[in-house]
């Protein structure tokens, strides 16, 4: 089967457990914590329960969950080097426990750590992002970018979240910013996908597991993006570091962006 082809079969299946495990618990999770401090719900549980049951009816490998503990993803990683699936079963769960519509449902499937397709889908706007290696990407089948990127980093929208950020980097993106205008969406997956779909111009998030990016830096490449990490290097794929993940919707934006951001921290 086609790349491009699995992918729709996985928005299929990621649209389903949507609507059947996630949903019904909107606007009436309850918010609990796991040891790092972040946050878990109900529906976090029962998407990667329905995940796990549903992936296999695309392909069947071993499934890195962000609910898994450590030493569980390290077990799947080592096993599906050359097919595994990633899955974040509710990327932004604090805007989901809050009723606040800007959540998503992240699944990638990853050969020797390249993503090969993948899905990150918001139910609440039914909004599908989807791309499939060497196939483009695409959101509910409209071909990513959906507009033209600023052509300078002055005129930019700016996706910034500031968990991680060395304390001298962001107290330069506050006191003198080099973009427009700045926001924060409080979904790493979807940010991802915004940048994709132009309506962020360049992103910087201080620290991203795997779940977090493995379907949106595919997303971001099929779309003519470009990311890296904060010290210059590439981003690549790996169960349990987080990284500091630096991103721009062209390569001249980011170049200028990257040499803005280590200039100042």
């Amino acid at each position: 089967m086609p790349l491009l082809a699995r992918a729709r079969a996985l928005e299929s299946v990621v649209r389903d457990v949507a609507r059947d495990a996630i949903m019904p618990h909107f606007l009436r999770a309850v918010r609990e914590y796991k040891a790092d401090g972040s946050s878990l719900t109900q529906a976090d549980e029962a998407s990667q329960q329905a995940l796990l049951e549903r992936l296999p009816e695309v392909l069947a490998a071993p499934v890195i969950g962000e609910e898994m503990t450590p030493e569980e993803q390290l077990e799947c990683w080592n096993a599906g080097q050359e097919g595994v699936w990633c899955i974040d079963p509710i990327d932004g769960t604090t805007n989901f426990s809050n009723g606040i519509p800007l959540f998503a449902v992240s699944v990638a499937y990853l050969v020797n750590g390249e993503t090969q397709f993948g899905v990150v889908y918001n139910p609440t706007t039914d909004e599908s992002f989807y791309a499939a290696r060497g196939a483009g990407a695409w959101l509910n089948g409209k071909r990513l970018p959906l507009r033209p990127p600023a052509q300078r980093l002055a005129f930019s929208v700016a996706g910034i979240d500031f968990k991680r950020i060395p304390n001298t980097l962001a107290a330069n993106l506050v006191v003198k910013p080099p973009y427009y205008s700045q926001r924060n969406f409080g979904s790493s997956a979807l940010e991802w996908c915004f940048v994709a779909a132009g309506r962020l111009d360049v992103y910087i998030h201080g620290g991203q597991a795997l779940w977090d990016y493995a379907a949106g830096r595919l997303i971001l490449e099929e779309a003519g993006g470009v990311y890296g990490v904060l010290d210059g290097g590439p981003l690549e794929a790996a169960p349990l570091p987080k990284r500091a993940v630096v991103m721009a919707s062209n390569p001249a934006l980011y170049s200028e962006w990257l040499n803005w951001l280590q200039a100042h921290r």
